[in-house]
């Protein structure tokens, strides 16, 4: 069991950047797999981007090039880096561990933070 608190989102402009973090509770146990999900009003939940311990990455190709995921190497904390933000980028962002233990993958969710994109 681990508690997820993610903190960083706002109000900006387009153009603008923030910088999400996740913390969980304790230290993950390996392997796992980090990530970020968001879900804008009246849309499916979207995956935007993972970290695994081994530190591969994958990205929505929405935000390729504009968003950098990153974790703190033995730790019990990652970061989305949102850059080049855009309306459309508007959404609850919610942060995710998929931890293995005991042979099998346990899925946590923090509680979601609200980043607004506008003019």
């Amino acid at each position: 069991q681990v508690q997820l608190v993610e903190s960083g989102g706002g109000l900006v402009q387009p153009g603008g950047s923030l910088r999400l973090s996740c913390v969980g509770s304790r230290n993950f146990f390996s392997p796992n797999i980090m990530g970020w999900f968001r879900q804008a009003p009246g849309k499916s939940r979207e995956l935007v981007a993972t970290i695994s311990s081994s530190d591969t990455i994958n990205y929505a190709d929405s935000v390729k090039g504009r968003f950098t995921i990153s974790r703190d190497t033995g730790k019990d904390t990652f970061y989305l880096q949102m850059n080049s933000l855009r309306p459309e980028d508007t959404a609850v962002y919610f942060c995710t561990v998929d931890e293995q233990r005991f042979g099998l993958f346990r899925t946590y969710w923090g509680q979601g933070t609200q980043v607004t994109v506008s003019s």
